[in-house]
Protein backbone atom coordinates (compact mmCIF):
# COMPACT_ATOMS: atom_id res chain seq x y z
CA UNK A 1 0.00 0.00 0.00
CA UNK A 2 1.38 3.38 -0.84
CA UNK A 3 1.10 5.81 1.77
CA UNK A 4 -0.46 9.24 0.98
CA UNK A 5 0.96 12.62 2.48
CA UNK A 6 -1.48 12.45 5.20
CA UNK A 7 -1.00 8.54 6.53
CA UNK A 8 2.94 9.78 6.69
CA UNK A 9 2.32 12.38 8.76
CA UNK A 10 0.04 10.15 11.24
CA UNK A 11 2.35 7.77 11.18
CA UNK A 12 5.30 10.61 11.94
CA UNK A 13 3.16 11.80 14.71
CA UNK A 14 2.26 8.36 16.43
CA UNK A 15 5.73 7.80 16.44
CA UNK A 16 6.25 11.05 18.25
CA UNK A 17 3.87 10.55 20.90
CA UNK A 18 5.51 6.88 21.75
CA UNK A 19 8.94 7.51 21.32
CA UNK A 20 8.27 10.54 24.03
CA UNK A 21 6.90 8.48 26.11
CA UNK A 22 10.11 6.69 27.38
CA UNK A 23 11.46 10.48 28.17
CA UNK A 24 8.21 11.02 30.40
CA UNK A 25 9.01 7.22 31.80
CA UNK A 26 12.50 8.38 32.87
CA UNK A 27 11.14 11.94 34.00
CA UNK A 28 8.33 10.46 36.28
CA UNK A 29 10.55 8.32 37.97
CA UNK A 30 12.63 10.79 39.47
CA UNK A 31 9.50 11.60 42.00
CA UNK A 32 6.98 8.50 41.50
CA UNK A 33 7.68 4.57 41.72
CA UNK A 34 7.34 2.42 38.87
CA UNK A 35 4.08 0.94 40.02
CA UNK A 36 2.70 4.33 40.68
CA UNK A 37 3.55 5.72 37.56
CA UNK A 38 1.71 2.67 35.74
CA UNK A 39 -0.95 2.74 37.57
CA UNK A 40 -1.60 6.61 37.12
CA UNK A 41 -1.38 5.92 33.25
CA UNK A 42 -3.56 3.57 32.24
CA UNK A 43 -5.90 4.59 35.05
CA UNK A 44 -5.64 7.94 33.56
CA UNK A 45 -6.15 6.42 29.68
CA UNK A 46 -8.86 3.92 30.89
CA UNK A 47 -11.44 7.20 32.03
CA UNK A 48 -10.18 9.62 29.02
CA UNK A 49 -11.16 6.87 27.30
CA UNK A 50 -14.53 6.00 28.40
CA UNK A 51 -15.42 9.40 28.01
CA UNK A 52 -14.63 9.63 24.58
CA UNK A 53 -16.59 6.64 23.92
CA UNK A 54 -19.70 8.03 25.44
CA UNK A 55 -19.31 11.96 23.88
CA UNK A 56 -19.28 10.53 20.48
CA UNK A 57 -22.00 7.94 21.39
CA UNK A 58 -19.87 4.97 20.13
CA UNK A 59 -21.85 1.26 20.87
CA UNK A 60 -20.27 -0.68 23.58
CA UNK A 61 -21.58 -4.27 23.10
CA UNK A 62 -19.76 -5.62 25.64
CA UNK A 63 -20.57 -9.66 26.77
CA UNK A 64 -19.92 -11.35 29.94
CA UNK A 65 -16.72 -13.17 28.29
CA UNK A 66 -15.52 -9.88 26.64
CA UNK A 67 -14.41 -9.12 30.95
CA UNK A 68 -12.27 -11.64 30.67
CA UNK A 69 -10.28 -10.56 27.92
CA UNK A 70 -10.22 -7.25 29.09
CA UNK A 71 -8.49 -8.53 32.25
CA UNK A 72 -6.10 -10.93 30.39
CA UNK A 73 -5.42 -8.27 27.99
CA UNK A 74 -4.99 -5.61 30.69
CA UNK A 75 -2.02 -7.37 31.94
CA UNK A 76 -0.21 -8.35 28.64
CA UNK A 77 -0.87 -5.69 26.84
CA UNK A 78 -0.71 -2.67 29.50
CA UNK A 79 0.22 -3.75 32.90
CA UNK A 80 2.90 -6.30 32.56
CA UNK A 81 4.83 -4.39 29.48
CA UNK A 82 4.33 -0.81 31.18
CA UNK A 83 5.99 -2.28 34.18
CA UNK A 84 8.69 -3.68 33.06
CA UNK A 85 9.58 -1.14 30.68
CA UNK A 86 9.23 1.67 33.60
CA UNK A 87 11.42 -0.55 35.72
CA UNK A 88 13.91 -1.30 32.81
CA UNK A 89 14.55 2.51 32.36
CA UNK A 90 16.05 2.60 36.10
CA UNK A 91 19.02 1.19 34.59
CA UNK A 92 19.58 1.98 30.55
CA UNK A 93 18.64 4.96 28.46
CA UNK A 94 15.47 5.85 27.01
CA UNK A 95 17.11 5.40 23.55
CA UNK A 96 17.81 2.16 24.55
CA UNK A 97 14.84 1.07 25.91
CA UNK A 98 13.21 1.84 22.56
CA UNK A 99 15.33 -0.13 20.59
CA UNK A 100 14.73 -3.37 22.75
CA UNK A 101 11.37 -2.43 22.74
CA UNK A 102 11.39 -2.88 18.78
CA UNK A 103 12.08 -6.13 19.12
CA UNK A 104 8.53 -6.68 20.01
CA UNK A 105 7.95 -7.28 15.89
CA UNK A 106 10.42 -10.32 15.86
CA UNK A 107 9.05 -12.25 18.81
CA UNK A 108 5.35 -11.71 17.21
CA UNK A 109 5.88 -13.24 13.57
CA UNK A 110 7.90 -15.95 15.62
CA UNK A 111 5.28 -16.88 18.23
CA UNK A 112 2.59 -16.28 15.42
CA UNK A 113 4.00 -19.01 13.35
CA UNK A 114 3.99 -21.34 16.57
CA UNK A 115 0.60 -20.73 17.24
CA UNK A 116 -1.12 -19.85 13.74
CA UNK A 117 -1.19 -22.71 11.09
CA UNK A 118 -1.87 -19.92 8.40
CA UNK A 119 1.34 -17.74 9.83
CA UNK A 120 4.28 -20.29 8.87
CA UNK A 121 7.87 -19.24 8.91
CA UNK A 122 8.85 -18.83 5.92
CA UNK A 123 12.41 -18.77 4.81
CA UNK A 124 12.00 -14.68 4.23
CA UNK A 125 10.36 -14.33 7.97
CA UNK A 126 13.11 -16.97 9.33
CA UNK A 127 15.76 -14.58 7.91
CA UNK A 128 13.89 -11.50 9.33
CA UNK A 129 13.58 -12.90 12.67
CA UNK A 130 17.48 -14.24 12.68
CA UNK A 131 18.60 -10.64 11.90
CA UNK A 132 16.49 -9.36 14.24
CA UNK A 133 17.59 -11.29 17.40
CA UNK A 134 21.09 -10.46 16.13
CA UNK A 135 20.37 -6.82 16.37
CA UNK A 136 18.72 -7.45 19.68
CA UNK A 137 21.73 -9.23 20.99
CA UNK A 138 24.12 -6.59 19.49
CA UNK A 139 22.15 -3.90 21.23
CA UNK A 140 22.48 -5.21 24.36
CA UNK A 141 25.94 -6.36 24.17
CA UNK A 142 28.11 -9.85 24.60
CA UNK A 143 29.12 -8.43 27.85
CA UNK A 144 25.93 -8.03 29.86
CA UNK A 145 24.70 -11.12 28.28
CA UNK A 146 26.81 -12.81 30.37
CA UNK A 147 26.71 -10.64 33.40
CA UNK A 148 23.96 -10.58 35.89
CA UNK A 149 23.93 -6.58 36.43
CA UNK A 150 21.49 -3.93 37.26
CA UNK A 151 22.29 -2.87 33.28
CA UNK A 152 21.85 -6.72 31.75
CA UNK A 153 18.51 -7.12 33.99
CA UNK A 154 17.30 -3.45 32.64
CA UNK A 155 18.09 -4.75 29.38
CA UNK A 156 16.12 -8.14 29.79
CA UNK A 157 12.84 -6.44 31.24
CA UNK A 158 12.21 -4.69 28.28
CA UNK A 159 12.81 -7.80 26.19
CA UNK A 160 10.00 -9.53 28.64
CA UNK A 161 8.00 -6.50 27.98
CA UNK A 162 8.54 -7.43 24.10
CA UNK A 163 7.33 -10.65 24.85
CA UNK A 164 4.28 -9.64 26.76
CA UNK A 165 3.34 -7.23 23.63
CA UNK A 166 3.66 -10.32 21.03
CA UNK A 167 1.54 -12.71 23.52
CA UNK A 168 -0.99 -10.22 23.56
CA UNK A 169 -0.87 -9.75 19.76
CA UNK A 170 -1.73 -13.96 19.53
CA UNK A 171 -4.19 -13.90 21.81
CA UNK A 172 -6.10 -10.61 20.37
CA UNK A 173 -6.73 -11.80 17.04
CA UNK A 174 -9.76 -13.19 17.76
CA UNK A 175 -10.62 -12.38 21.89
CA UNK A 176 -11.73 -8.47 20.14
CA UNK A 177 -14.02 -9.60 17.54
CA UNK A 178 -17.06 -7.84 17.45
CA UNK A 179 -15.75 -5.02 19.43
CA UNK A 180 -15.47 -1.85 18.50
CA UNK A 181 -11.63 -0.64 18.59
CA UNK A 182 -12.09 2.23 21.34
CA UNK A 183 -13.83 -0.03 23.47
CA UNK A 184 -11.30 -3.01 23.07
CA UNK A 185 -8.82 0.09 24.13
CA UNK A 186 -10.65 1.41 26.99
CA UNK A 187 -11.74 -2.02 28.38
CA UNK A 188 -8.11 -3.60 28.37
CA UNK A 189 -6.69 -0.40 29.82
CA UNK A 190 -9.51 -0.71 32.66
CA UNK A 191 -8.63 -4.30 33.36
CA UNK A 192 -5.01 -3.07 33.88
CA UNK A 193 -5.81 -0.42 36.33
CA UNK A 194 -7.58 -3.31 38.16
CA UNK A 195 -4.28 -4.29 38.33
CA UNK A 196 -2.31 -1.97 39.12
CA UNK A 197 -4.18 0.92 40.91
CA UNK A 198 -3.76 -1.73 44.00
CA UNK A 199 -0.44 -3.10 42.84
CA UNK A 200 0.35 0.52 43.38
CA UNK A 201 -0.96 1.11 46.48
CA UNK A 202 -0.28 -2.04 48.02
CA UNK A 203 4.16 -1.48 46.97
CA UNK A 204 4.37 1.92 47.34
CA UNK A 205 1.15 3.71 49.35
CA UNK A 206 -0.64 6.70 48.49
CA UNK A 207 1.64 10.18 47.72
CA UNK A 208 2.32 11.95 50.62
CA UNK A 209 2.79 14.85 48.90
CA UNK A 210 1.61 16.73 45.57
CA UNK A 211 4.54 15.78 42.88
CA UNK A 212 6.47 18.77 41.12
CA UNK A 213 4.57 20.29 38.13
CA UNK A 214 7.30 18.69 35.37
CA UNK A 215 6.58 15.31 37.28
CA UNK A 216 2.49 15.77 37.38
CA UNK A 217 2.88 16.92 33.55
CA UNK A 218 4.59 13.74 32.65
CA UNK A 219 2.43 11.34 34.07
CA UNK A 220 -0.87 13.16 32.60
CA UNK A 221 1.04 13.07 29.39
CA UNK A 222 1.80 9.00 29.51
CA UNK A 223 -2.44 8.71 30.25
CA UNK A 224 -3.86 11.03 27.86
CA UNK A 225 -1.04 11.20 24.79
CA UNK A 226 0.72 8.08 25.18
CA UNK A 227 -1.69 6.15 25.84
CA UNK A 228 -5.37 7.44 25.15
CA UNK A 229 -5.07 9.73 22.32
CA UNK A 230 -2.52 7.15 20.94
CA UNK A 231 -4.57 4.60 20.98
CA UNK A 232 -7.18 6.08 19.04
CA UNK A 233 -4.62 6.96 16.53
CA UNK A 234 -3.17 4.15 16.34
CA UNK A 235 -6.19 2.81 14.63
CA UNK A 236 -7.12 5.70 12.17
CA UNK A 237 -3.39 4.73 11.32
CA UNK A 238 -4.15 1.11 10.78
CA UNK A 239 -6.86 2.60 8.48
CA UNK A 240 -5.06 4.33 6.26
CA UNK A 241 -1.89 3.00 5.80
CA UNK A 242 -2.53 -1.07 6.47
CA UNK A 243 -0.87 -3.15 9.29
CA UNK A 244 2.48 -2.96 7.17
CA UNK A 245 3.24 -0.20 7.30
CA UNK A 246 2.34 0.64 10.76
CA UNK A 247 4.89 -1.59 11.37
CA UNK A 248 7.09 1.21 10.66
CA UNK A 249 6.41 3.42 13.47
CA UNK A 250 8.02 0.65 16.01
CA UNK A 251 11.26 2.22 14.23
CA UNK A 252 10.41 5.41 14.17
CA UNK A 253 9.56 5.10 17.90
CA UNK A 254 13.15 4.60 18.92
CA UNK A 255 14.68 7.42 16.59
CA UNK A 256 12.96 9.70 18.17
CA UNK A 257 12.91 8.32 21.68
CA UNK A 258 16.54 8.54 20.94
CA UNK A 259 16.53 12.16 20.03
CA UNK A 260 14.89 13.31 23.15
CA UNK A 261 16.50 11.08 25.88
CA UNK A 262 19.95 12.85 23.92
CA UNK A 263 18.40 16.20 24.03
CA UNK A 264 16.59 16.15 27.41
CA UNK A 265 19.48 13.87 29.46
CA UNK A 266 22.32 14.28 27.42
CA UNK A 267 21.68 10.62 26.76
CA UNK A 268 25.06 8.65 24.71
CA UNK A 269 24.03 5.24 23.41
CA UNK A 270 27.39 2.76 22.32
CA UNK A 271 27.80 2.17 19.25
CA UNK A 272 26.48 -1.38 19.60
CA UNK A 273 23.36 0.27 20.65
CA UNK A 274 23.22 2.07 17.03
CA UNK A 275 24.82 -1.53 15.48
CA UNK A 276 21.86 -3.48 16.94
CA UNK A 277 19.38 -0.99 15.85
CA UNK A 278 20.30 -1.77 11.94
CA UNK A 279 20.44 -5.06 12.51
CA UNK A 280 16.94 -4.85 13.36
CA UNK A 281 15.32 -2.41 11.04
CA UNK A 282 16.85 -5.01 8.56
CA UNK A 283 15.33 -7.47 10.46
CA UNK A 284 12.14 -5.61 10.17
CA UNK A 285 12.45 -4.80 6.59
CA UNK A 286 12.92 -8.51 5.16
CA UNK A 287 9.97 -9.74 7.20
CA UNK A 288 8.01 -7.03 5.83
CA UNK A 289 9.34 -7.71 1.99
CA UNK A 290 10.63 -3.72 1.86
CA UNK A 291 14.02 -5.08 0.55
CA UNK A 292 15.08 -3.71 -2.65
CA UNK A 293 13.47 -6.46 -5.65
CA UNK A 294 16.63 -8.11 -6.63
CA UNK A 295 17.91 -8.72 -2.78
CA UNK A 296 14.44 -10.14 -2.43
CA UNK A 297 14.91 -12.52 -5.69
CA UNK A 298 18.11 -14.23 -4.47
CA UNK A 299 16.79 -14.71 -0.94
CA UNK A 300 13.97 -16.68 -2.80
CA UNK A 301 16.70 -18.34 -5.26
CA UNK A 302 18.31 -20.29 -2.12
CA UNK A 303 15.35 -21.65 -0.99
Amino acid sequence: MTLSPKAWALLLLLASIWGASFLSNRIALEEVGVMTTVAVRVLGASVALWLWIWARGIPTAIRPRHLVVFLVMGCLNNAIPFSLIVWGQQHIESGLAAILNASTAIFTVLLAAIVFADEKLTLRKAAGVALGFAGTVTAIGYGHLSALSATSLGQLAILGSSTSYAVAAIFARRAFQGLRAEVSAAGMLTGASLVMVPAAIWSEGLPQTLPAPITLAALAYLALMASAAAYILYYRVLALAGAGNLSLVTLMVAVIAIVLGALWYGEALPLRAYAGFLLLSLGLAVIDGRLPRHIRARIRATG
